[in-house]
Parts: C-alpha cells; sequence; structure tokens
C-alpha cells in the first residue's frame, strides 16, 4: 500500500534540499533559479520506529525492514498556475497524483537566495500556492455542474448527492477557504473523494529556517504556526541546508555529536516522515522472526484481513486467524514465546481493527 506526499512551494524555498535530505541523495537538481525541477522526484524514506529496531533485536532478525513513505518533489509553482502559467498544468496534475502536501515555507533571510516575490513572507507564499489550488478546484467543479444538472433532471439519485457536494465545496472555495475545512459525513466520504480536490487534500507546513533558528524557530515561523492552528494542519520547523549536512553523515555517533551541537534533539526529517505519517492517519504493524523484523503502513481503522493482504493478496484470499502481541506484551514477555506462555498472545479474527505497534502473525490458506 503505498503513501505519497508531495513537496510543494514557490520556487527557491528550499524544497529539493529538503527532498535531497529526506532520501540521502541528490536526485532532485537544487540550484537558485525557478524550475530547476521540472520532473517529479520520487524517493522512498524509512519512518523512523525505535520499537523495530527493539523487536528484531529480541527476535534475532537476520534483516531489518522499516516501513516506508513515499515523497515527491514538485516544480516549484508561480502566480497563474491554475491558468496554466510557468509549469501550472504539469504542477496541478502531480499535485493530483498524491495523498498529502508538504507545503515548504522560506522563513529565512538570504540576499544571495532570490525570491520571486522579491520579499520573505511565508504567510503571502503560502496564500499564493493555496489560491492557486483553490482556483484550480472552482474551475473543476464548475466545469461538472452543467452535465450533473441534466443527470439531475433525469432522475439519478447519486447525481443529486454529488451536486450537494460540489456546491458546498464551492460555497467554501468562493469564500476563500480550502476545501479541507469543508464538513464532511462518513457515508459521503467515498463520493467526496471522488471530486478529486487539489485543496482537499491534508497539509503539513514546513518552515525552513537559517542555522541559527533551527532549534527554536523565529518570528516567520511563528506565523506560519499560528496559520497552521487555525486551519488543524501541522507544522514543523527546519533547517533544509542542516538537514542535507546531516544525511552526509553516515556514522550515527557522528549525527547525535552534530545534533548536540546545534541543541536539537532529533533532525528535522524525522519530525517531517512523523508529521506525515500522523497526517496520512498511518499507523504501524509489525512482522517479527529470526530471517526478518518488519514494519507494515496501514491506515488507521484497518482490519486484519485486510492488513494481511498488504503483505501479500493470498494472505487476505486465505486468511485464518491473526495471531497477536502488542509491542509492550512482546518486549515485556521477551518475544513471542514468552507472550505465549503468559497467555498474552490472542487470536484475532478477520475484522479486528489492527492497532499500531500490534505484532502479528498471520495464518492463513494458500
Amino acid at each position: 500500500m503505498g503513501f505519497r506526499c508531495g513537496i510543494v512551494g514557490l520556487p527557491n524555498v528550499g524544497k529539493s534540499t529538503l527532498f535531497n535530505a529526506l532520501t540521502e541523495t541528490a536526485q532532485a537538481q537544487s540550484a537558485n533559479y525557478p524550475f530547476c525541477t521540472i520532473e517529479p522526484n520520487l524517493g522512498q524514506v524509512a519512518v523512523p520506529d525505535p520499537r523495530l529496531q527493539k523487536i528484531a533485536s529480541i527476535a534475532q532478525s537476520k534483516q531489518v525492514v522499516p516501513t516506508q513513505l513515499t515523497f515527491v518533489d514538485i516544480a516549484g509553482l508561480v502566480r497563474g498556475a491554475s491558468k496554466g502559467e510557468g509549469l501550472g498544468n504539469q504542477f496541478l496534475h502531480n499535485i493530483r497524483e498524491v495523498d498529502a502536501v508538504v507545503h515548504v515555507l522560506r522563513c529565512f533571510e538570504d540576499s544571495d537566495v532570490t525570491h520571486v516575490d522579491g520579499k520573505v513572507d511565508p504567510i503571502a507564499d503560502a496564500e499564493t500556492v493555496e489560491t492557486e489550488l483553490m482556483l484550480a478546484d472552482m474551475e473543476s467543479l464548475e466545469r461538472r455542474q452543467g452535465p450533473l444538472e441534466k443527470r439531475v433532471r433525469g432522475g439519478e439519485k447519486e447525481a443529486v448527492k454529488q451536486t450537494i457536494l460540489v456546491e458546498r465545496a464551492l460555497a467554501a472555495l468562493r469564500d476563500g477557504k480550502p476545501a479541507r475545512l469543508v464538513d464532511v459525513a462518513a457515508d459521503e466520504r467515498r463520493a467526496w473523494l471522488g471530486l478529486q480536490l487539489l485543496t482537499a487534500k491534508p497539509v503539513l507546513y514546513v518552515c525552513n529556517v537559517d542555522e541559527d533558528d533551527a532549534a527554536t524557530g523565529n518570528e516567520l515561523s511563528e506565523r506560519a504556526a499560528a496559520r497552521a492552528a487555525t486551519e488543524g494542519a501541522e507544522c514543523v520547523v527546519i533547517c533544509a541546508a542542516i538537514e542535507a549536512e546531516i544525511a552526509q553523515l553516515e556514522d550515527t555517533a557522528e549525527r547525535r555529536d552534530f545534533l548536540n551541537d546545534l541543541g536539537l534533539s532529533e533532525t528535522g526529517l524525522s519530525r517531517v516522515i512523523q508529521a506525515g505519517y500522523r497526517l496520512l492517519g498511518l499507523i504501524t504493524f509489525f512482522t517479527a522472526g529470526p530471517n526478518q523484523s518488519r514494519a507494515w503502513t496501514v491506515a488507521d481503522g484497518t482490519a486484519a484481513a485486510q492488513a494481511a493482504g498488504s503483505i501479500h493478496t493470498d494472505f487476505e484470499r486465505g486468511f485464518i486467524r491473526a495471531e497477536t502481541i502488542t509491542f509492550s506484551d512482546y518486549v515485556g514477555c521477551n518475544g513471542e514465546n514468552g507472550a505465549k506462555d503468559a497467555g498474552l498472545m490472542r487470536l484475532e479474527g478477520r475484522e479486528y481493527i489492527v492497532r499500531d505497534g500490534d505484532v502479528l502473525l498471520f495464518r492463513f490458506n494458500a
């Protein structure tokens, strides 16, 4: 099951630097000019989770495989993108392909790095991108109205439901509000997602500050955090340049010392990844054994049979039961056998809702 976060923002805010650090590669070309990223770059990023290492140590696993998120570095946006300006059409297409938006905001001053608008203002930058996405959504919805009206006149009940959602979304957009702020009932969720609205996607604001502000943030990042709070969005402060340096350090101790010198307890990238994970409503379950311990990603609320299917479709099709141990019981009992002996391993059926941290062994018919 793949989950994709698109890294967006105006040109020269640090998107590609952040992407390079996230993926610890130089796949995305960083340069001081707009549109240096022409094609979206993809990077698979391991989700930090100390529980996995603990499980692997107990299971004495030969291989440890973390769960991953996909990050997509998308070309910088400029005003008029909704009308095709710059790389607008391509930008909008690429945004439709992701599950969540990581919006990088420039919160640093540097005369050597030009700003597309000639001034540093993260709120204005956020509004520029948001406005273009809202305009694109409005145009998309307005195009749907004519065909929907015909279907409504033809007596299609589904068209009536879709019309209500379209009108609700348009009302919010025309009021200057992104579609993600529209209240949608659980039984409307599937139809709502079918509208494929750009501004309905969850957003994480990443405030890119200079080195001196990496630990505490600054006035610019505080303004961005206040905006995020009003939207119920996540907000993380990082210094992309520092993260790029850390990514080049292979030794764990070196990384830790580097962070300590800067007054940081963990990398900004770790916070970005974890925030992206929360943003998408994901949880982790584990499988463990002498050959391999592995973390798996599923959406919160996933049933056991579906979770088994994320490993292999045969597991879901022939699902019998899930032998289930909580992470704390697995560690407290020193592994599977200890948990069994203590009566802490449960047998769960296909409708069991998997919980974050579950250590699972699936039984199935081939």
